[in-house]
């Protein structure tokens, strides 16, 4: 008894030493590897859905997704997951997001693992919950009007910077922090890594839209030197023309 009361301070550190050294940092969940990306709507290829809006560097960093028979058509129609992923923000933003979902993805190119997040806005609904694993084609919302604010439709964007969460304030409306949606998504359809995970960083804004700066850790630095393909070439033209007209800088 007196040697245990004589090292129990020595043991009860051990084993909280031991704890700490096998469990990933406070900063790091394990998701899925993406195994390809589709559409957000229309599954997987955008059936009964056109890009009234496209990506334009400086002005609109996503693409705004329509049904086919235009107006508020598609109100209440599905929203699903571009890839797996991991759930970092499902709430409602009020201001011009609306309700509001962040999925953030990892994948495998180029013998490289690479992350981004997928933005989707204006929901009528949110279906999915923060922290929650998600799989490719998994429905996360429905298409809103940001309570009144627009037209039914989908905002869709793809990050590259993980940083920006929901204020875009301080950070280059450029391919250094986006990439064209469709652009990405073209060339990445199919990707290894089917059944894997990985760690990939959490945390990394906060509700106040404070995120850290680009570049401000291994990880981010590795992301920015990501060159975005053009966008012309892989986005076919719209079907229609834009029947409105929603700027995501000046609505906030």
């Amino acid at each position: 008894m007196r040697f245990l009361r004589k090292y129990a301070f020595w043991l009860l550190l051990s084993c909280l030493g031991a704890g700490l050294v096998g469990a990933p940092s406070a900063q790091t969940a394990r998701t899925r590897l993406a195994d390809g990306f589709d559409q957000p709507v229309g599954k997987p290829d955008a059936e009964g859905y056109y890009t009234s809006r496209r990506f334009r560097p400086g002005y609109h960093m996503g693409e705004d997704w329509n049904g086919d028979s235009g107006g508020n058509t598609d109100l209440g129609k599905p929203v699903y997951s571009t890839a797996n992923g991991l759930v970092v923000l499902a709430r409602d933003m009020r201001m011009g997001w609306g309700n509001l979902v962040i999925i953030r993805h990892t994948f495998l190119e180029d013998k490289q693992m690479k992350t981004v997040d997928s933005v989707y806005a204006h929901l009528d609904k949110i279906t999915v919950r923060e922290n929650q694993q998600i799989v490719r084609g998994q429905q996360v919302g429905t298409i809103g009007t940001a309570h009144g604010l627009y037209p039914a439709h989908l905002h869709f964007e793809i990050r590259k910077n993980i940083y920006i969460g929901y204020n875009q304030r301080g950070f280059g409306k450029d391919y250094s922090n986006y990439f064209s949606p469709g652009a990405f998504i073209a060339p990445r359809r199919k990707l290894s890594g089917t059944g894997r995970s990985a760690l990939v960083a959490v945390n990394t804004f906060n509700l106040e839209g404070q995120g850290a700066p680009p570049g401000e850790d291994p990880t981010q630095r590795a992301l920015n030197k990501f060159t975005a393909p053009p966008a012309s070439p892989l986005q076919a033209p719209a079907k229609k023309t834009g029947v409105f007209r929603v700027n995501r800088f000046d609505d906030l």
